[in-house]
């Protein structure tokens, strides 16, 4: 079973936040184990050793949900079982976290709260695994 770990700089406070990402945690337990690790919200995000790392930023790739899907899927072909997101704080990742991660994802061109782009990425990762089952919430 694949192993997912998001790795954050600062801290969910807002209730709302907790609820929509413990919802999406609840979805994904059936497509893979979700793990998190928060750090302060000036500090880098730290990737886990052994975990393929994707760093969320602006530069990154910009995906649709089938190609995110698809992404997935060439990566556990390879063998891929462990991934790492990372997500950094108000000042984004540093540059050697974005340089060094094995792929960089970026969501939007926009800037959006650490916070809020938590709740779309676990949103995203079930609609990817929901899309390589043939499932129909991608719709």
């Amino acid at each position: 079973m694949m192993r997912i770990h998001i790795a954050a700089s600062g801290r969910l406070r807002e209730r709302y936040w907790i609820m929509a990402c413990d919802e999406y945690k609840k979805r994904l337990s059936r497509f893979c184990r979700v793990s998190e690790h928060e750090t302060a919200d000036t500090d880098d995000p730290v990737p886990l050793p052994g975990f393929f790392a994707t760093a969320l930023c602006p530069e990154g790739e910009m995906l649709n949900s089938e190609q995110f899907a698809k992404t997935f899927l060439a990566w556990q072909n390879k063998g891929v079982s462990r991934i790492a997101f990372l997500i950094g704080g108000s000042e984004g990742l540093s540059d050697a976290l974005t340089l060094n991660a094995g792929f960089r994802l970026s969501l939007s061109r926009m800037t959006w709260p650490h916070h809020m782009v938590r709740a779309m990425l676990l949103e995203q990762i079930y609609r990817a695994f929901t899309i390589l089952e043939g499932g129909k919430y991608h719709k």
